[in-house]
């Protein structure tokens, strides 16, 4: 028991984050009473809700755009429509698979059924992560304005949990990876423009969302709470963020944003669907990867 309880740690943590992050929500939520978050679900629109999936759609499209940049840069052969499948594949196996299974992980096993060069794949993922980290950080201000001139502790919860995180660690330790890269300026910018595109129509996706209920809130805003909440997750205390962002996203949202808690929950509930539903093509890809990661793990036993 103690042996299993050592080598699932990690897990447990990260569920026990998401329990306790949703329970918090919900006890937020019982301030105002059930019926008015079901109210503010019956408020969005049909309309903002569609052009919101599609906002994120086409934000996918520029992160698959930003990996594929990187792995043809790098001498891959891959053409864009698999490149497509297998960020789709990995996006869904984050939304539906056990924290164990990765969605980097999905992509990498895909790859490599593939048959594209392992350790360039590698190299390719991690210098992923790293650009879309950097970003995010380049938006990060956005976010932390806003919640500085709160003038109490939230601000100073915010502020930390946006900037001490594992990323600064995590960029020295893979800073290898950007080997292939540093002399390639062209793919380097390229893929960071991607992660610019791929960042607006997150945010827009948001923004439509706050229509979808009536409520006006800048861009510029939107842009910075997701921002925040995007770094708040980063902490491995929960699986794929579930609770943590859902909850951060209503604070920020009723702290900054001027929503009511039912309002706030709204928009983060269907956030989170959002970006489920733009995943659920990678569903026709995953059984033929995780079967060969089985074959595999079979082969190596």
């Amino acid at each position: 028991m103690t042996k299993w309880l050592r080598e699932n740690r990690q897990t447990i943590v990260r569920v026990l984050g998401s329990i306790l992050a949703l329970v918090l929500l919900i006890i937020l939520l019982e301030e105002e009473g059930d019926s008015e978050l079901f109210s503010a679900l019956r408020r969005v629109s049909i309309g903002y809700f569609l052009a919101a999936i599609l906002a994120l759609t086409i934000s996918r499209l520029f992160a698959v755009t930003r990996w594929h940049i990187l792995l043809k840069s790098a001498g891959v052969k891959i053409h864009f429509l698999r490149s497509t499948m297998l960020t789709f594949t990995g996006n869904f196996s984050s939304n539906f698979l056990p924290t164990t299974i990765g969605g980097d992980m999905i992509r990498l096993a895909g790859a490599m059924q593939l048959g594209y060069d392992r350790a360039i794949c590698v190299a390719s993922l991690l210098a992923d992560r790293i650009i879309g980290l950097a970003g995010m950080s380049i938006a990060l201000p956005l976010g932390l304005i806003p919640v500085f001139s709160l003038g109490n502790g939230a601000s100073q919860f915010l502020a930390v949990s946006a900037l001490v995180q594992n990323g600064i660690d995590f960029a020295k330790r893979t800073f290898e990876s950007f080997s292939i890269w540093l002399k390639k300026p062209l793919a380097l910018s390229s893929a960071l423009l991607a992660t610019f595109g791929n960042m607006v129509f997150i945010y827009l996706a948001i923004y439509l969302l706050l229509l979808g209920i009536d409520r006006q809130v800048s861009y510029g805003l939107v842009a910075g709470l997701y921002t925040l909440t995007y770094f708040v997750t980063l902490f491995p205390i929960s699986i794929n963020g579930l609770g943590v962002q859902e909850l951060s996203m209503t604070f920020l949202l009723i702290q900054l944003g001027g929503l009511n808690s039912s309002e706030s929950a709204t928009v983060a509930l269907l956030t989170r669907l959002l970006f489920i539903i733009t995943s659920l093509p990678g569903a026709f890809f995953l059984p033929s990867i995780l079967a060969a990661m089985n074959n595999k793990k079979s082969v190596t036993d």
